[in-house]
């Protein structure tokens, strides 16, 4: 089965299994699309309207458009948490002041686990939360642990788990039991595997790149000593996809070369591939936005490896022997540390 026909199989929702959680800033959908996959029922939180209705349009569970505050009531029912806090306050691009911005969305989700109560909960974020704000992500361990939980926590690249794209991210896990992280697997996807058959065949004429944008694009390339330019290969997995590099015609713009020699930026659907977001699953809102949408998501080929580990850790072994590992990773144990993947 090749990479298409991965993504749009596996990714459909599977026998519920009985196992409820709660997507918080959930965005479009994309690591609620991997836990439905594996049989548990996502509902989901998100502010921006248009990618609640690209949630709703795809997936199972229903999509409430509202910004969270500290009020929010939220049902207790819910075996599992995920959330993907705003990262902006994190990210390099976002400025990283941390704490002290209003996008922060680590109160709501700290209050969320402790009147839920739930089973496990998990979230992701930028590696910059590591590095600027460690004070802060180890404030936030702290008062999570102290809701009785144990954590653990490590950085994932989405190019482990079958996604064609480079995409370091940190995941956190707290949980009453043992979680083991999922594995990485032996081979990783291409871009040629993940979008091959759209280069040439889906030419947006608008995405071409003008010979004054091929100018820009050669002197920001100097300007950044970057050694090799910065096309997509066909042979190797992407760059990290990002809401800036996909959405804008900027000097690191996604970009291929077509086979007459010009450039383009990379289409929403080349975009999705790179994420992995299967082709049944359309986008609402305007093109930015649906950039926008699929640079923020969790990829769901990632999710859906992360959901069986959450299965694994909540289900019986008898359950867990039939859908899950094949060997699982080091075990951290009680104590909250840091694993790079390398």
């Amino acid at each position: 089965m090749n990479y298409i026909e991965h993504i749009n199989t596996a990714l459909q929702p599977s026998h519920p299994i009985g196992l409820r959680a709660v997507d918080l800033f959930a965005g479009c959908g994309g690591i609620s699309l991997g836990f439905e996959a594996m049989g548990i029922a996502v509902d989901g939180y998100e502010m921006d309207p248009k990618a609640a209705s690209t949630y709703n349009q795809n997936l199972q569970g229903h999509c409430f458009t509202e910004r969270l505050t500290l009020t929010t009531s939220i049902s207790n029912g819910y075996d599992i948490v995920l959330g993907g806090p705003p990262c902006q306050p994190f990210s390099v691009g976002g400025h990283q002041k941390g704490v002290e911005d209003d996008r922060n969305g680590f109160p709501v989700f700290i209050n969320a686990i402790r009147n839920i109560q739930p089973k496990l909960w998990l979230f992701e974020n930028v590696r910059g939360m590591l590095y600027s704000n460690r004070d802060y992500f180890e404030q936030i361990v702290t008062e999570l642990g102290e809701l009785g939980y144990r954590i653990e926590y490590r950085i994932l690249n989405a190019v482990n788990y079958g996604v064609p794209q480079n995409r370091e991210r940190l995941f956190v896990v707290g949980h009453r039991s043992s979680f083991n992280y999922p594995p990485p697997l032996t081979k990783r996807t291409t871009v040629g595997e993940a979008i091959g058959d759209l280069i040439d065949t889906t030419i947006d004429e608008s995405k071409i790149l003008t010979a004054s944008m091929d100018r820009y694009v050669l002197n920001y390339e100097k300007a950044s000593k970057c050694v090799n330019p910065r096309d997509l290969h066909l042979n190797k997995p992407a760059r990290t996809l990002t809401c800036r590099n996909i959405a804008a015609p900027t000097g690191d713009m996604q970009r291929v070369r077509l086979s007459d020699g010009r450039r383009r930026r990379i289409s929403i659907r080349e975009a999705a591939r790179l994420q992995s977001f299967p082709d049944w699953f359309t986008f609402h809102g305007t093109e930015t936005q649906q950039y926008y949408q699929i640079g923020n998501a969790v990829p769901p080929i990632l999710a859906l490896h992360l959901a069986k580990s959450v299965v694994q850790c909540l289900t019986s072994n008898e359950y867990s022997n039939n859908v899950l590992l094949e060997s699982p990773p080091l075990s951290i144990g009680a104590q909250t540390m840091i694993v790079f993947e390398q």
